[in-house]
Order: C-alpha cells, then sequence, then structure tokens
C-alpha cells in the first residue's frame, strides 16, 4: 500500500497533508517540510517483552516513603525544583548560548557526584575540552562519567551499560536518530531523541537534565512541542551588555 505523504512545520510541529508557503497553525513562512517516512505498518507488532517493574499495580500497594527527589546542592535550583530533582524525570535547560548552562550543570556534578553515578554526554566538545572547563570550576572527583557523542544509539546503550542516577545531555540539538531521516536539530530529530530519553529516564529511574539553546525568536531548543515533552522547564537569562 502507497505510504501517504505528510508535511510538517519546523517552528511549531504541525502536521499537514499538503505543502504551503506559510503555517496554518503559527503563521511561519517557509518553514513547512516533508515528513521523514514512517516506519511500515505492523513494523514491531507480534513482538512481546516481560512487564517486570513497569507492570500495572493497585494504587494502594503504591510505596509513598520511597525516595522519589534528591538534592542537587545548589540551593535556587532545588528551590525552583520544588525542593529538589524529583528521579525518573527530565528537566530541559534552556537558553542562550554562553548564558551558564553548561557551567551550572557542570557545579551540580561537583556537588552529588560522591553520592550520584552521573554521565554527562557532550556533543559540542570534546572530552578534553570539558575536563578542561570542569577543572576550572574545581570539578574533578566522584563517579562523574563523560562521553562525546551525538547518534542516539549510542547515547541510550552507554545509559543501560551504566545504570546511571543522572544524565545530561548538552545539547539536545546535536543528538540524532539514525532511523529519523532528518538533521540535527529539526524538529523531527529533537523530538525523537527527547521522547527515547525520557523513555529511558521513566523506566531507569534516572534524572534527565537536557541543554537546549534558544532560537532568535527566543524559544527553547526551536519548536515550542519540546517544552511540553518534558517534566520541567528551567529557562536562563543574562543581562544583556550595556553599549
Amino acid at each position: 500500500m502507497k505510504q501517504k505523504t505528510l508535511f510538517f512545520c519546523t517552528e511549531c510541529g504541525n502536521e499537514t497533508a499538503k505543502w504551503s508557503g506559510k503555517c496554518l497553525a503559527c503563521g511561519a513562512w517557509n518553514t513547512i517540510t516533508e515528513a521523514p517516512p514512517a516506519a511500515a505498518a505492523g513494523a514491531g507488532k507480534g513482538t512481546t517483552k516481560p512487564l517486570g517493574s513497569n507492570a500495572p499495580k493497585l494504587i494502594s500497594q503504591l510505596d509513598t516513603q520511597e525516595e522519589i527527589r534528591f538534592f542537587t546542592g545548589v540551593g535556587e535550583l532545588d528551590r525552583v525544583l520544588g525542593g529538589g530533582a524529583v528521579r525518573g524525570s527530565i528537566v530541559l535547560v534552556g537558553g542562550a548560548p554562553g548564558v551558564g548552562k553548561s557551567t551550572l550543570l557542570l557545579q551540580l556534578c561537583g556537588l552529588v557526584g560522591s553520592r550520584e553515578r552521573i554521565l554527562y554526554v557532550t556533543g559540542e566538545e570534546s572530552r578534553r575540552q570539558l575536563k578542561m572547563r570542569a577543572q576550572r570550576l574545581g570539578v574533578s572527583q566522584g563517579e562523574i562519567y563523560v562521553l562525546a557523542e551525538t547518534e542516539l544509539a549510542e547515547i541510550t546503550a552507554a545509559i543501560d551499560r551504566l545504570e546511571p542516577t543522572i544524565v545530561i545531555i548538552d545539547s539536545i540539538q546535536t543528538m540524532f536518530d539514525g532511523d529519523v531521516s532528518a538533521a540535527p536539530g529539526s524538529i523531527s530529530q529533537v523530538r525523537e531523541c527527547t521522547m527515547a530519553v525520557m523513555r529511558q529516564a521513566k523506566t531507569g529511574g534516572f534524572t534527565a537534565f537536557v541543554v537546549g539553546h534558544i532560537n532568535k525568536e527566543g524559544s527553547i531548543a526551536g519548536p515550542k512541542v519540546l517544552e511540553h515533552m518534558v517534566d520541567c522547564v528551567l529557562y536562563f537569562e543574562g543581562e544583556q551588555s550595556m553599549s
């Protein structure tokens, strides 16, 4: 059966059956592009996997005493997170390049690295560059693992092997899924990569901090759809220089 061609807006994510010069949802011009082909119908069906800890449970049997938060050691960050970061949550850290997102997350690594296992995935710097920046901040001890990678499959495999309690993705625009025929940073790639990290965070119980740069309109990681996928959005602003 012939597959139906779909188009989507790279700005807001709205899908449409026809191409047009202007998105009818957000009004942006020249943002409509053809969506990558979907997986074949029926693909992946017919296979089952054990439910394990994800099996349905009675609400009366759920353990409310289980530790679901941890303190990051950054007082203001703990405050805006409602008393610490939640296990199994995904936090979007947005802001302009150079505003201090990566610096804050490295400081977090230094504060909790002695009691948490951290995987820092860098797609914008080499491991050596990241270490040099960490040394300037006095961050060198603890279970802080660094992975310089942008391919989603390699990142998820590293998470499975390491079983960290905190995962930092810096940044989501650099990640790509080989099964999605779109460039890194596009709405398709950002959405699929975020979904994959979110699924792993929920099942693995780790906290994910995902860095997203803003575009010229001030939207985090480009499409607004990303802000609705995560559990929390932290937006960083710096003082504009005076001329």
